[in-house]
């Protein structure tokens, strides 16, 4: 399969890092700076999901495409919630993985990315470290939800859908769980908002999406 990629993505003028395993594939990140990376999820050493979820916490925002033979459901939601951007079952076809990969490439370069800092309230947003602060004290956010975050603040006093935050954060169009945005949005909550349960910056518009204010 690595063979058949490779040779898939460099007729199409892309330049290709290969790793053999979840150790390398870290090496190979720091080292390489790729634009994008498509990641295995059985991997010898390190599996795909702790290489994910290991670049996310040293502040790689490198677009993620998983790639596994997994089709359940439960797979796909924890690949996500670990920093990946979109997901991909095996088999999959060439044309469908290359379309899916210019999407994240254009997402990645179209000024959602492009957030390094941002102060609210007594809040401060680092994007670059994924680092934050509230009141001075550090406080812990994930990489998904510094994602989530950026895309609100990027759209101030607009309202978000929520099929629009798992496309701009997920990298997915028509992801099935919009119940997941609304977890992270709870969570969020409680580390950021004065008063969790009548939030100030982060409103809700009924049957629609959320709205950040700052």
């Amino acid at each position: 399969m690595v063979r058949g990629l490779r040779h898939n993505f460099e007729f199409e003028g892309y330049q290709v890092c290969v790793a053999r395993d979840g150790e390398a594939a870290i090496n190979e990140t720091f080292h390489n700076n790729p634009d994008i990376i498509l990641l295995d999820v059985m991997l010898p050493k390190l599996s795909g999901l702790d290489v994910c979820r290991h670049l996310r916490a040293k502040g790689v925002t490198t677009p993620i495409i998983m790639l596994t033979a997994r089709g359940q459901e439960t797979d796909k939601v924890v690949g996500l919630e670990v920093g990946a951007d979109d997901y991909v079952t095996k088999p999959f076809s060439i044309k469908e993985l290359l379309a899916r990969v210019r999407a994240q490439l254009r997402r990645a370069t179209n000024g959602v990315r492009t957030l390094e800092s941002y102060k609210f309230a007594d809040v401060e947003l680092d994007f670059r470290k994924y680092r934050a602060a509230r009141g001075g004290r550090p406080i812990d956010l994930s990489p998904r939800e510094f994602e989530l975050l950026k895309c609100l603040i990027l759209h101030e006093n607009e309202i978000v859908t929520r099929d629009q935050l798992l496309d701009e954060v997920w990298g997915l169009e028509n992801y099935p769980i919009t119940r997941t945005v609304d977890n992270h949005i709870a969570k969020l909550r409680q580390k950021i908002e004065g008063s969790p349960s009548d939030p100030q910056h982060i409103i809700t518009v009924h049957r629609i999406g959320y709205k950040f204010a700052s």
